[in-house]
């Protein structure tokens, strides 16, 4: 895809990304086609840069946009669950491949020229807990950088988030597109265990740092102690960090909760803002 300046638009091109307004409700679809009226109010409206599905794009103008590919990210998904369910009981050092993975990760997304904008499509999907690791890492390392936190603190928080949900494996119950709360009883029970048995299947790990084995265990807690499993308040900036990454992709795929528009899963985190979740990070992430 390509970026261009709406200036320079003169109709009949195709979106290659939905155009939302400041609030993110989206306006023009991806893969609409651009009519000459459209482009006057995009005008009206304060839209500066739009992307253009490259066949669509003037190569002589237009600035090419490098991201994260589908490949990639779905080689990075087939890695973390090859590794995962081959290690039931997670008790052999080969899990610290997982440390290279994450590494892949990061590199991929800092080699990158215009990350914040542009490594990773943003939308509402179904989604397994191997894919739910892969973007909550993603999301986690570009906040991360963007705080400027140190490498090996980027390191272990990849790390954490690509085994945060490992609990998740040993639950049998459906928690896909279910919200918590309309869970049988004792499945909520079961259910809200997963990051005390997820830290306690790792914390013996040597290779793992103990940032990334509290981030496993303390996902679920919140600023205002309403979370899971021990009601914690005001957790270190590099939890809250995947508190916040992690809570955004499980409501845009459906991960302990009933799925939602992206737009809807902004609502959310602004609505809880300095509530739930820690205030500056959400502005961050925003």
């Amino acid at each position: 895809m390509k970026k261009y300046n709406v200036q320079d638009i003169r109709g009949g091109e195709v979106l290659a990304k939905p155009l939302m307004t400041s609030s993110y409700r989206v306006i023009l679809s991806e893969n609409a086609v651009l009519r000459k009226e459209y482009i006057e109010r995009l005008k009206e409206l304060g839209f500066q840069e739009i992307y253009i599905k490259e066949e669509n794009a003037d190569r002589r103008d237009a600035q090419e946009i490098r991201y994260v590919r589908q490949d990639v990210e779905t080689s990075f998904r087939k890695k973390v669950k090859a590794i995962l369910e081959s290690h039931v009981d997670l008790d052999n050092d080969d899990l610290r491949e997982l440390n290279q993975v994450a590494e892949d990760i990061i590199y991929s997304i800092l080699e990158e020229e215009d990350v914040i904008e542009s490594v990773i499509a943003i939308k509402e999907r179904s989604a397994d807990i191997y894919e739910h690791a892969v973007n909550c890492c993603v999301l986690a390392v570009i906040l991360s950088a963007r705080m400027k936190l140190d490498h090996d603190t980027i390191h272990s928080i990849g790390v954490g988030c690509l085994l945060h949900d490992i609990g998740l494996r040993y639950i049998t119950q459906d928690f896909q597109d279910v919200k918590i709360e309309k869970m049988p009883e004792e499945w909520q029970i079961e259910y809200k265990k997963h990051p005390v048995s997820g830290y306690c299947k790792v914390k013996d790990q040597g290779w793992l740092s103990q940032l990334s084995k509290d981030i496993i265990l303390y996902h679920h807690e919140c600023e205002d102690g309403s979370g899971y499993s021990f009601h914690r308040k005001k957790m270190p900036q590099e939890i809250a960090i995947v508190n916040v990454c992690d809570s955004f992709d499980e409501l845009i795929s459906g991960i302990g909760c009933r799925r939602m528009r992206v737009y809807k899963a902004v609502e959310y985190l602004k609505c809880f803002q300095n509530i739930k979740f820690n205030d500056k990070i959400v502005n961050e992430f925003l």
